[in-house]
């Protein structure tokens, strides 16, 4: 597992900067706050009413792979609402991790409109792929995870060179500096082996992870290569990430 904490032209970006991205943490913490999940909340009760209330809230707000395919209207919200839905303090807190790292330099770079729609639209499709490979599967799942992928792949492709802090636990957790081709990859691999494990229990959505980060890569992609031929260029404007040392 890779835990990225910082990003070198990150630290050059102010919270005006990137409106959105922290516009997302913060519904994100607020919607965990005063959900069943964090505890907080004693109109929940607490034992047996507790874990009940935790288990309507995940089914109400979660997506549900055999039900999102019944053609109920209510049902196909569930992938969009399902992405400000975190189902432990770690899934939360992890997920903001990354969300805070990678998201503001890919928002500044995209803008703030066409980032948000890309946000929500590749984590809904992520999510909606998932559900669609486990469409006989009644387990819920929650999570941002499918939208923070696509914010992952969308920073590989515009700001590859970007010197990315991790902390690797096989290293004993010492805080490296990597550039991003390198460290995104080897997270894509971690998922693409994970995925393939196929196991159970913990309903962690890996292939969910794997879409988002393809689509948000080739979103990258695209977006860029249009904006060059809008701007009369002949090809891709170099990045920021190609300039770092």
């Amino acid at each position: 597992m890779i835990h990225a904490w910082g990003t070198k032209a990150g630290r050059l970006l102010t919270g005006g900067s990137a409106p959105v991205t922290y516009g997302l943490i913060a519904v994100c913490c607020a919607v965990f706050l005063i959900s069943p999940v964090s505890g907080f909340n004693p109109a929940y009760g607490t034992g047996d009413q507790l874990l009940g209330a935790q288990q309507v809230y995940f089914e109400r707000w979660g997506v549900v792979p055999v039900e999102l395919f019944s053609g109920a209207p209510r049902a196909a919200l569930g992938p969009f609402t399902a992405l400000f839905v975190h189902g432990s303090w770690l899934h939360l807190l992890g997920n903001m991790l990354f969300l805070y790292v990678f998201g503001a330099m890919v928002e500044e770079r995209m803008g703030h409109l066409l980032y948000a729609l890309f946000y929500v639209c590749c984590g809904y499709f992520a999510l909606l792929a998932y559900a669609a490979a486990h469409a006989g599967s009644d387990q819920t799942l929650v999570g941002a995870s499918g939208a923070i992928s696509a914010v992952l792949g969308a920073f590989l492709y515009l700001f590859p060179r970007a010197r990315v802090t991790s902390l690797f636990p096989f290293l004993f957790f010492l805080p490296l500096r990597f550039p991003a081709w390198v460290v995104l990859p080897f997270w894509v691999v971690l998922q693409w082996l994970a995925a393939g494990q196929g196991g159970k229990g913990t309903g962690v959505a890996y292939l969910a992870h794997l879409v988002g980060f393809s689509l948000g890569f080739v979103f990258a992609w695209g977006w860029s290569v249009r904006r060059a031929r809008v701007q009369g260029q002949g090809s891709t404007p170099a990045i920021e990430g190609d300039s770092q040392p």
